[in-house]
């Protein structure tokens, strides 16, 4: 299964995101990381070109009313809507019922373990990368 982790918008804080991406890889997982500073725009075009499962992103600066419904509208603009989106922050309690109605699966605050987020991605991400996603593709990908 492969997992974009990544640093969306301006936020300069990323040892949180390093360490799930870090976790991930050890848990077996195919991980991708963007680094700092990506929009929107370059987060969703990485993660089709990846052909990722799922993106974890971090977001700490308070502009996850933003970020998360923005990445979210380009994922289903780009027909890639299947890629389950979760997060991880200073999200505020009173914001979550906004997020995941806008389609954010998860998202971890401070606190949650490396093995919780582990065993929401096992118990939560449909793996995509069968043999349907490459119907009528290139039979080299099959």
């Amino acid at each position: 299964m492969r997992i974009l982790v990544g640093k969306v918008g301006l936020d300069g804080h990323d040892r949180g995101a390093k360490i799930i991406a870090r976790a991930l890889r050890d848990a077996g997982f195919e991980v991708i990381y963007t680094g700092l500073h990506q929009t929107p725009e370059m987060i969703v075009t990485t993660a089709i070109q990846e052909d990722v499962d799922a993106m974890g992103l971090s977001v700490l600066s308070g502009a996850h009313n933003t970020l998360f419904p923005r990445v979210l509208s380009l994922l289903r603009e780009k027909g890639a809507e299947d890629i389950v989106v979760f997060g991880g922050g200073i999200v505020p309690q009173e914001d979550m019922p906004g997020l995941l109605a806008a389609g954010v699966k998860r998202i971890f605050t401070p606190g949650a373990s490396t093995s919780d987020v582990i065993e929401w991605v096992r118990e939560n991400v449909p793996h995509r990368r069968t043999e349907e996603r490459n119907h009528g593709t290139d039979p080299a990908l099959r």
